[in-house]
């Protein structure tokens, strides 16, 4: 296990999570990748807000490190792997266009979210295979929206879940992971995305933070 990840017991299971806000399985050897908003910088640009470029080359570049350390046969992203219909302008594309050239052969699955569904589908020559929720993969019950499903444990994004942090005067709000009985939340994987507050005092809930190249529990 590298200093980037940290490999847990989720109801039997093993994962490992990533600094990079993704997790690994490494029985079944795929990367579970949730909300990427590829993008949602042309989608703001588009819409009149002048945001800077270049958050979509920044979140591909780390999906190839999390490619380069852990191998994996597959990826399957969580839904919202666009953000809106004007996420298909040509600078996108062609970013992405260059990612998948570096990993042509590795299987990609898309859990269909909500904002896919108002973006539209990839063209074709990207090999992305779309499926509804929840899709079955191993012990997982692969989903875009948090839920609970029988006879598998759910993992889902959607929520983006951050955690607030606190000591003295100083507050930060970290990105996290959240497991509890039947279900679990991914953070939110893209460089442009926000974040919705959560507790750690949940009861029944694991929750661990990345906070810079690290993945910790947080006690309750």
């Amino acid at each position: 296990m590298s200093a980037d990840s940290l490999t847990v017991d989720v109801q039997g299971h093993a994962l490992t999570l990533c600094a990079e806000r993704a997790a690994f399985d490494p029985v079944l050897k795929s990367l579970f990748v949730a909300d990427v908003h590829l993008g949602k910088d042309a989608v703001f640009r588009a819409r009149g807000i002048p945001v800077p470029a270049g958050s979509t080359e920044e979140t591909l570049g780390r999906l190839d490190r999390l490619i380069a350390a852990h191998a994996p046969e597959s990826i399957v992203f969580l839904g919202d792997l666009l953000h809106a219909r004007e996420s298909h302008a040509a600078e996108m594309l062609g970013a992405l266009r260059r990612w998948r050239a570096r990993h042509p052969a590795l299987p990609l699955v898309l859990v269909e979210g909500n904002h896919d569904r108002h973006a539209g589908a990839l063209p074709d020559e990207f090999g992305m295979e779309t499926v509804i929720e929840p899709y079955r993969f191993g012990p997982w019950a692969l989903c875009h929206h948090p839920q609970t499903t029988e006879h598998a444990y759910a993992l889902a994004g959607h929520e983006h879940p951050v955690l607030r942090i606190a000591t003295g005067s100083d507050r930060a709000r970290l990105p996290c992971f959240r497991f509890g009985a039947r279900a679990g939340v991914l953070p939110a994987f893209g460089a442009f995305t926000g974040g919705f507050e959560v507790s750690a005092q949940t009861a029944g809930e694991a929750v661990y933070v990345v906070a810079g190249d690290r993945v910790f529990r947080v006690k309750r």
